[in-house]
């Protein structure tokens, strides 16, 4: 079975990880993903490390692995004429271009949108940066970190307002990745039905404010300025993290019949039938009593103990884990989470899959994340080069091309 985005190709122009998050998603989905690079250091999370893995004489470092699978790389240097020109040549014969430069520094090498629409005007343009093309922003640079806070995200995570935190992944990288892959799709099938290409403006802090989802809201409509408020829940009760003996546990009472079940387990059957708490809005408000009342009785429990009560009873719960039990836990094992992948070098470096089960078109990972440059030759005679063109632009400076046994045995 090939994959949904089997026969497309993308050009990938992006670095770090908001871009490559995404045509990484595309590469999973069947795409043909090449990766243009600068030579001699290419992508930064190259540098990332520690953690790095040694695969076939090179050190890839874990933040590279991570967002870099399914791809080919070639590294060009597009500031050289000769070097723009190729990419443009790429550009004429691909689906999808993404790019994370700063708001018109493209244009510099005629490898903004209007130059290669003249040349492609099927091509699907991606352009992820801070604050997006417009705005008074439109100039800055921009990082989660930044974006985090600009965005909101800070405000409402942590326990104090007072110690803001940000959150411990690059999540404003990772949506706007996801978010960038549903826009080209939407594309891919817009385009499907009328010839076009199209541009698409992806912004950190855009979708910054578009995962405020339920705390955005509680602004919007009632005016409530949200706060941190730890692992609690703004507007569901009991729905956070507790205390045992051992350890902690949470809790997820989702809906008043759960919890009825989790009061039974606690042996309060008293709370479940008390006026202010039979309701979701009720406990909500009336939390300052409630809550104390629940760590009372989940602190003497041991968190399997309780957490076996709590599933046999269908109250939503869980443990706390670090990430080696995650990777360890049967659930995760058993859904083939992670995955082996052979390098050019007969090494497995292991990748984590792309997450949904597709019946009739299942994502795939077929190539190890690449060494740099390792794919240039190959991709340069696919556009017509031969062997002398090809060491001439090497020459130049305008490729860079890997020591003939590098990523190999």
């Amino acid at each position: 079975m090939t994959g949904a985005l089997d026969g497309i190709r993308v050009l990938d122009l992006s670095r770090v990880l908001a871009g490559p998050w995404a045509t990484q998603i595309l590469g999973d989905l069947g795409a043909e993903v090449i990766k243009v690079e600068r030579p001699g250091a290419g992508d930064d999370t190259r540098a990332w490390g520690p953690p790095s893995a040694e695969l076939g004489g090179e050190q890839f470092s874990a933040y590279y692995l991570t967002c870099n699978r399914n791809k080919q790389s070639i590294a060009i240097d597009m500031a050289l004429p000769e070097g723009s020109a190729l990419i443009r040549r790429m550009a004429r014969e691909a689906d999808i271009l993404v790019e994370n430069f700063k708001t018109g520094d493209l244009a510099r090498y005629g490898l903004d949108y209007d130059s290669l629409r003249a040349i492609n005007p099927r091509l699907i343009y991606c352009s992820v940066t801070g604050f997006g093309q417009t705005g008074p922003y439109a100039g800055r640079g921009g990082y989660d970190f930044l974006v985090q806070g600009m965005g909101g995200l800070m405000s409402v995570t942590g326990k104090s307002a007072d110690d803001p935190v940000k959150v411990g992944l690059p999540v404003i990288d990772i949506f706007t990745g996801l978010y960038a892959t549903i826009a080209i799709q939407a594309a891919l099938h817009h385009r499907e039905r009328s010839g076009e290409g199209q541009y698409i403006d992806c912004a950190l802090l855009d979708t910054s404010v578009a995962i405020l989802a339920n705390q955005g809201m509680n602004w919007l409509i009632g005016g409530v300025t949200p706060r941190p408020m730890g692992n609690s829940h703004p507007n569901v009760v009991p729905y956070r993290a507790f205390a045992t003996a051992d350890g902690h546990v949470i809790v997820a009472v989702g809906n008043d019949k759960q919890f009825v079940a989790l009061c039974r387990v606690l042996g309060r059957a008293d709370l479940a039938g008390h006026p202010d708490y039979l309701t979701n809005e009720l406990r909500n408000r009336n939390r300052a009593t409630l809550e104390p009342e629940l760590e009372r009785e989940i602190s003497g429990w041991n968190s399997p103990d309780l957490l076996a009560a709590m599933e046999a009873a269908r109250v939503p719960g869980g443990p706390i884990n670090r990430i080696p039990e995650v990777f360890a836990d049967p659930q995760v094992q058993a859904r083939g989470m992670v995955v082996p992948v052979a390098t050019p070098a007969g090494q497995d470096t292991p990748q984590v899959r792309f997450p949904p089960i597709m019946t009739a078109s299942p994502a795939t990972i077929r190539r190890a994340p690449p060494a740099l440059g390792a794919d240039g030759s190959a991709i340069l005679r696919g556009l017509g080069l031969d062997d002398t063109e090809i060491q001439r632009l090497s020459a130049t400076g305008a490729i860079s091309l890997p020591e003939p046994n590098q990523g190999r045995k």
